[in-house]
């Protein structure tokens, strides 16, 4: 059998990572000092990660994050600004995806609440968890256009596919009633099914007073609050701080 009867057969299964691998196998004399299974392993190992790599670069692409450089590694952390290392880097596996459980991030304009926000989503998306990136106000409007194209209901069903939801810029804008009712109902679907991030200007004790309505503001607030980590940011705008140095 011919390597290029073998190459075929790998573009069959589509197992390109394992083409290239073979490739310089064959092209390396070094590798026939290896075992059978030693040899092996890498080609199994070099399909892994190729296939790894487009899984990640499927999800970047799907959360559409809006700030490329936010990462755990770029993030400033200090007690002074409320963000322990110790804190962030123990959400960084991703668990409380696995428990369904949400981060609430606080802090006034420009303290990096949203860069916090995408850098424990990308590195979510590194742990192989799906991720959506929204400002509330995107989502509302996607929404009421679902609702009048009659998709609304399979909106919401998509929603909460996404096993980690980032919304930003929570309270900016007052709601109008809908605008409530169809947040609550985001929240609710993905309520036992996915985890939340929120990151606002405005502490987590007046968003019941924010949202207004007091029926629907208990129900959110208890989906959101329980079991939530909480983030609460302080000190100077980071813009401010960056154009300073």
């Amino acid at each position: 059998m011919t390597l290029d009867t073998i190459n075929r057969q790998l573009d069959t299964l589509g197992f390109t990572g394992f083409k290239a691998a073979l490739q310089r196998q064959s092209d390396d004399a070094n590798y026939t000092q290896l075992s059978f299974e030693e040899r092996l392993f890498g080609l199994l190992e070099a399909e892994q990660d190729q296939r790894n790599d487009r899984k990640i670069k499927r999800l970047l692409s799907q959360a559409k994050l809006k700030d490329h450089q936010a990462s755990l590694d770029a993030v400033e952390y200090s007690a002074r600004r409320g963000v322990e290392r110790s804190v962030v880097l123990s959400l960084a596996a991703g668990t409380y995806i696995d428990k369904h459980q949400n981060i609430l991030i606080t802090g006034a304009t420009g303290v990096g609440k949203s860069f916090l926000a995408q850098a424990l989503a990308r590195q979510a998306i590194f742990e192989g968890y799906s991720a959506r990136y929204y400002r509330v106000t995107r989502l509302l409007e996607e929404i009421k256009i679902a609702r009048l194209e009659g998709s609304y209901t399979k909106s919401l069903q998509k929603l909460s596919r996404y096993q980690l939801l980032i919304l930003d810029d929570f309270g900016v804008t007052p709601l109008k009633p809908d605008e409530l009712n169809d947040l609550f109902e985001v929240i609710e679907e993905r309520t036992l099914s996915g985890s939340t991030i929120v990151t606002a200007q405005l502490p987590v004790k007046e968003w019941h007073a924010y949202l207004g309505n007091a029926t629907i503001a208990d129900a959110m607030m208890d989906r959101l609050i329980y079991a939530a980590h909480r983030v609460e940011m302080k000190g100077e705008s980071m813009r401010k701080v960056l154009a300073q140095k």
